[in-house]
């Protein structure tokens, strides 16, 4: 029992044993803890999903009841004696099951020749069924209107987990059940077509089912039928799309993955969004780079290419000769011009260890800083707040710890498109009474969840926040002992907010000043509360100014250190924390060590065992292109990034690519900025290769290689490693582990973490304080790594956009991902699911604007920048306010960095992605 030193227990008989049963437990979860098998059909042995009793297959016998009793709901109680196995229990589970397969398609007609529901029934000795098969004329038997799923209603057998899934773990709310008794059925909307309903095909149902009544479309051939057991084993990775970081299963069948589950990882407890469930099958696409290519003599470097030969400008070349060729190229500039003739970019798609290895090659190889990745496009500005502000640039606390929360802030970020799965928590913790506040200037999914929705002009963050601020001085809402005993510089932060009052900002930002102290109110009131950001706070030139004010306005409430509160700028890719971690950024060492810190330096002089590199900070992503057209900087080594895709004003950048004198790209496909390249080097996908990666929640997780590379594809770090030895560096590595073995000499965060652990474990969060501990949720309950422990207010002023809407470019340009579509498209526009869902460009309007316009909703618009122009296809969109225009930055033919703005934030050098002046019309061809 409960004794006030830990959780309550309870002490019970099993099948003669005594056993103990923790808070919370039912007898099931005891009963599969102590290694006995319990059948379970609607449950879905997931700690995701509340048990529902409703299918009779887990019956156990209680001492002194009548009845049985369903193990899956029924919590245990002191002293009760409970029998898993009785004669009564299995006969009983048999009848459920035979009475279900009468209900079942033939065994030639199964839809999921491997089901659950079918290895339940021969477990429990039921292969045929005496009793004739209900008629239910009125349920549809077939759906197969979904590009990624099938409904196959004649296998449903009423369990209800594709309803609970869809309703409580994914919180979309799509699926229902329609009719009554044997006659219900699971329907989709308003009894749309699954295809034609707002499903958003997570797949969270076809996990959840246990018959194969839901199956993936990619499972069944042409005669409806599938395998779920056909495959030839399962190995456990991580989903390599955003930062939330996924567990997944791989299920494999001749050298393929043939379906992605997700798994009980701490970040998604079995959850997956239609990236990861559906997204795989980029890594078997024909356009994979197989072999190395170089550059023919005199071949133009443009974009221009031959789409249907798109390798028209280079040539196959073996391994020896390419390696030579890249490595030769690089080593006669920096003998030519030094180190600083050559930088590089790294990737947030890669590992930990290859990550490492990067920054540790153009720092011993070079000798200098100038080295960078995808970090300074997205969250560079909040990293530069919080090292600032509170000495750590990862999050405080993990996204999961909204659970505990009774107020949450989700400002800038779309998580239901961008961090679909961390979404579910967020609309889980609103389900419950939590108070979820959402600003953007952009509508969202996560709207109808809200308790607020301040849809605020754009470029007003600061505005907003500083106003919010105000009232919670002014009605002494702050929390004073905390600001006492763990920060600094509060007075001046009090006094600068006097100038900031709801009544003043509402003009500026767009919002009632009732609305505004409503707001501040109810967050300054909770017992715990959580501020969440994306990019739309990030990609500004105030965007660390606008992080300043996050981190204040968490300070002054006292909503750091403690379970339910916290920090949390949500990461874009599978490893930009990881990447940023191991020191792939121009102005810090692994572990944010400041290449400044002569001791820093040293100390990694001497792991390395080689000679110093520069104590200057380096050039950022977008410094590095502006030196290649200022002659400073005459030669790259990009490894999986695409700045002819991704950079501000890509023009620009796309210039700079065609004017250095050597470019070695290494990546798994022919990407806009491949086409620049002197060498190509073919790399391994992420489920080719092993290595860890750290998600957003600072979780540092295990991705193990599932498939083969294709043809004479190599893993990265092995590639780095060949080019290092050619340049001269004396590295022999022959396993990613020597790598991470190697970091945690340098990086106090994976103290206690080993490799062997991870293999083990599959993740620990960092910090982690023992060999046994899986890491810490929630970080500085005692202090900030600043001096004295404190952490410190950073007043912030009204910085407006660096460029505004006039007469000749009225209105606002942002930008942003699509749920179905990640980074520059590369690997998801190559997923068939995902680009049959989004094939093609498009941007979204105000439906009044594209009326004023004369477009119809699906017509042509050109978007005209000071930099260029795109015409694009245009959807109507009312969450987008009539002065904006929504352009998604993943496809090519219509780049939305033709149009952005290049324009720095002064701290952390990010571009002002979010904010530019555009003018917006009818294509040409439809004027």
């Amino acid at each position: 029992m409960a004794d006030g030193t830990g959780p309550a227990t309870t002490t019970f008989r099993m099948d003669g044993e005594t056993v103990t049963a923790f808070e919370g437990e039912t007898i099931w979860d005891v009963a599969k803890r102590e290694g006995k098998t319990l059948p379970y059909l609607c449950h879905g042995d997931r700690t995701s999903y509340r048990p529902d009793g409703n299918c009779r297959a887990c019956m156990v016998e209680i001492e002194g009841e009548r009845g049985l009793a369903a193990s899956c709901w029924r919590r245990p109680s002191e002293g009760m004696k409970v029998t898993t196995d009785s004669a009564r229990a299995r006969k009983s589970r048999a009848l459920v099951m035979e009475l279900l397969l009468a209900d079942q398609p033939d065994d030639d007609d199964a839809h999921d020749a491997g089901s659950h529901f079918r290895d339940t029934a021969e477990a429990a000795g039921v292969t045929t069924s005496r009793f004739p098969p209900l008629e239910r004329e009125a349920v549809p038997l077939l759906d197969d209107s979904h590009v990624a799923m099938r409904v196959n209603l004649d296998a449903c057998i009423q369990c209800g987990l594709c309803v609970r899934a869809c309703r409580e773990v994914q919180v979309n709310d799509v699926i229902g059940m329609a009719g009554r008794g044997h006659g219900a059925y699971p329907v989709f909307d308003f009894d749309d077509p699954m295809g034609e309903s707002t499903c958003v095909a997570c797949g969270e149902c076809v996990q959840a089912c246990p018959t194969g009544a839901l199956m993936p479309t990619s499972a069944m051939d042409e005669a409806q039928r599938g395998n779920s057991k056909d495959v030839d084993r399962e190995v456990a990775s991580v989903c390599p799309f955003c930062g939330v970081g996924c567990q997944v299963a791989l299920k494999i069948k001749d050298g393929r993955v043939k379906q992605v589950d997700g798994i009980d990882g701490p970040a998604n407890e079995g959850r997956l969004c239609v990236k990861g469930r559906f997204g795989y099958d980029y890594i078997h696409h024909p356009h994979r780079l197989t072999r190395p290519l170089i550059r023919l003599d005199d071949a133009p470097k443009a974009l221009d290419v031959d789409p249907a030969n798109p390798f028209t400008h280079f040539r196959a070349a073996s391994w020896e000769e390419a390696l030579d060729a890249a490595a030769g190229g690089l080593a006669r500039l920096r003998e030519a011009h030094g180190g600083e003739a050559v930088a590089g970019f790294g990737s947030a798609k890669c590992t930990n260890e290859e990550a490492y290895l990067f920054q540790k090659l153009i720092r011993q190889g070079f000798g200098h800083n100038n080295v960078d990745h995808c970090t300074r496009l997205c969250h560079a500005s909040s990293v530069a707040a919080l090292m600032e502000n509170v000495g750590s640039g990862a999050v405080t606390a993990t996204f999961n710890e909204i659970e505990h929360a009774d107020a949450a802030i989700v400002i800038g970020a779309n998580p239901a498109e961008n961090h679909p799965v961390a979404a579910t928590y967020f609309k889980q913790f609103a389900k419950r009474g939590g108070r979820l506040i959402v600003m953007d200037p952009r509508g969202q999914a996560l709207k109808r969840h809200a308790t607020h929705m301040l849809q605020f002009r754009p470029g007003a963050d600061v505005a907003l926040l500083n106003a919010i601020m105000s009232v919670i001085v002014e009605e002494g809402l702050y929390d004073q002992g905390y600001i006492d005993r763990f920060t600094e510089n509060w007075d001046a932060e009090k006094q600068h907010l006097a100038g900031f009052s709801p009544e003043a900002m509402e003009p500026l930002c767009g919002i009632p000043a009732g609305t505004i102290r409503e707001v501040a109110r109810d967050f300054a009131t909770a017992r715990a509360g959580m501020i969440f950001w994306g990019m739309g706070i990030s990609q500004h030139v105030h965007g660390t100014d606008n992080s300043r004010c996050l981190i204040n306005l968490a300070l002054m409430t006292g909503n750091v250190g403690r379970s339910g509160t916290g920090l949390h700028p949500l990461r874009g890719q599978n490893n930009v924390q990881g990447a940023s971690d191991a020191g792939l950024i121009p102005m810090f060492l692994p572990d944010y060590q400041s290449v400044t810190d002569a001791a820093a330096r040293q100390r990694f002089s001497g792991i390395w065992e080689s000679a110093g590199f520069s104590d200057a900070a380096g050039l950022t992503v977008t410094e590095i292109l502006d030196g290649v057209h200022a002659g400073r900087i005459r030669g790259m080594y990009i490894l999986g990034e695409n700045p002819a895709m991704s950079d501000p004003d890509v023009t620009h950048a796309r210039a700079a690519l065609a004017k250095l004198d050597h470019l070695v790209v290494q990546d798994i496909f022919l990407t806009e900025t491949a086409n620049f390249a002197d060498v190509i080097l073919p790399a391994a996908a992420f489920y080719e290769k092993d290595g860890t990666v750290t998600n957003t929640n600072r979780q540092v997780q295990m991705g193990r290689a599932a498939v083969s590379p294709p043809g004479d594809a190599r893993p990265d770090w092995k590639i780095t490693v060949a080019l290092a030895r050619r340049l001269g560096l004396d590295w022999a590595y022959d396993h990613p582990s020597q790598v991470f073995a190697e970091m945690k000499q340098g990086m106090r965060s994976l103290d206690n973490i080993t490799w062997d652990r991870l293999e083990k474990e599959g993740a620990i969060t960092y910090p982690c304080l023992s060999e046994t501990d899986p890491g810490q949720a929630v970080v500085f309950g005692d202090g900030f790594p600043r001096p004295e422990g404190r952490a410190r207010f950073a007043p912030a002023d009204i910085v407006p956009p660096d460029e505004l809407p006039d007469d000749d470019y009225p209105m606002i340009l942002t930008t942003g991902r699509q749920l179905e579509h990640w980074h520059t498209g590369s690997m998801t526009r190559r997923s068939k699911v995902l680009d049959a869902m989004e094939p093609q460009a498009n941007c979204s309007l105000h439906p009044s604007t594209l009326r004023k316009l004369g477009v119809e909703p699906g017509g042509m618009v050109r978007l005209e920048t000071r930099r260029g122009t795109v015409d694009v296809m245009a959807r109507t969109d009312r969450a987008v306010a009539p002065d904006m225009v929504f352009l998604p930055f993943a496809y090519v033919e219509a780049a939305a960095n033709i149009l952005t703005n290049p324009a720095l934030d002064p701290f952390g050098k990010i571009p002002e992605f979010k904010f530019a002046a555009v003018r917006v019309t009818a294509s040409p061809e439809v004027a």
